[in-house]
């Protein structure tokens, strides 16, 4: 006996009509052409560029940091032992970038670049040399400084810290990136 589907016979005679001569697809399942893009975060990278930008026309206060302060930041909620593995040098550096040398607006340039590759090539680890500042008219640190106060603006810094002196000591630092 077959099922009562609750469709009158003039809205089947409809149906029928309506379809015609339409044959079932022999395959009931859907193939993607291509997988989907990821997003693309234009919005976070614009607010950071923004941040370097107003952080480079700020007035510097020399008085930050001196050539052998070092440097040591974590982003809130990061633990300690995080830190004191990558102030020992626990980590495998995967990246250098090299600023020492430079001015403001060319190092800001380059560290902005490399930060976006080394987001795209998936590295978190990563070497920063800027210099201790004894090529600059005051002998002090012009790069370390703005580097400090850029980092900690953005929002990929996970945690840094001076470098071992094998490394470069206060010369440099190791940068550990958030995971995306």
């Amino acid at each position: 006996m077959k099922k009562s589907s609750g469709i009158s016979d003039e809205d089947s005679a409809l149906f029928r009509k309506s379809v015609g001569d339409a044959k079932p697809l022999k395959q009931d399942s859907f193939i993607a052409d291509k997988p989907r893009p990821k997003a693309h975060p234009a919005k976070t990278e614009a607010d950071n560029l923004a941040v370097i930008e107003e952080m480079s026309n700020a007035d510097f206060d020399s008085s930050i940091l001196e050539r052998g302060d070092e440097l040591i930041y974590t982003s809130p909620g990061v633990q300690n032992n995080i830190l004191k593995k990558l102030r020992r040098g626990h980590y495998k550096i995967e990246a250098e970038l090299d600023l020492h040398g430079m001015t403001v607006d060319s190092a800001k340039v380059a560290l902005t670049d490399f930060l976006k590759q080394c987001t795209v090539r998936s590295q978190r680890c990563v070497r920063i040399i800027h210099g201790k500042g004894l090529g600059s008219i005051n002998k002090k640190p012009v790069i370390k400084n703005k580097l400090n106060q850029w980092l900690q603006k953005m929002d990929i810094a996970q945690a840094f810290c001076s470098a071992r002196p094998a490394d470069g000591g206060t010369g440099a630092i190791y940068l550990l990136l958030k995971r995306k």
